[in-house]
């Protein structure tokens, strides 16, 4: 298991696909060197609606590579042009070797210089589809389980693309994945 990126956004006003303007910290983009964890999140990362995201439970946001082929796919169908990149799902830490079925609320990842406790699953909103371009982006995660994870602090540090890390399970009592399957059914 591993990171492959650290991503970070500041709030930003842009034009979605179908004209709206919305303020957010969707489009993460990739950092270098050593980033600073604090208790809600990385230093330079910002969230424009606190009420959905961020906040102590929220701190930081997982997802896996694996999953980039797919949507890489659907944007294509769906006449995106620009490349998928690391932080385009919204995730500041895109990780390799460990998926939304492997995890549970709870766990622990534990990397050289800090530790994050699995929280709960991201249930994708509308600035999802804006940012990826395409108007059927919130179903697709929602189909396709493919929803990453959010992690809280349990140990501040810094964190790197590149480092490994492991994951310590914690009482495994309630699935990532189940946890949002039982969300997205209550809101169908």
């Amino acid at each position: 298991m591993q990171i492959t990126s650290v991503n970070t956004a500041r709030i930003e006003h842009f034009v979605a696909t179908n004209g709206e303007t919305l303020d957010s910290a969707i489009r993460k983009r990739s950092r270098e060197g050593r980033i600073a964890v604090g208790m809600l999140g990385l230093a330079g990362d910002e969230q424009a609606d606190p009420r959905y995201h961020g906040g102590p439970a929220k701190a930081v946001y997982a997802y896996p590579l694996e999953h980039f082929a797919v949507w890489a796919t659907l944007r294509g169908q769906a006449k995106v042009e620009a490349a998928l990149q690391p932080g385009d799902l919204g995730e500041n830490l895109t990780i390799t070797g460990l998926m939304e079925s492997q995890v549970w609320s709870g766990d622990v990842l534990r990397f050289p210089d800090c530790e994050l406790i699995v929280s709960e699953p991201r249930y994708p909103c509308f600035k999802l589809a804006a940012h990826m371009g395409f108007k059927h982006a919130v179903k697709m995660m929602v189909q396709s389980g493919y929803c990453g994870f959010y992690l809280a602090v349990k140990r501040e540090g810094t964190i790197a693309a590149g480092e490994p890390f492991e994951l310590v399970p914690g009482p495994r009592e309630v699935g990532i994945s189940e946890l949002f399957k039982a969300k997205a059914k209550k809101q169908a």
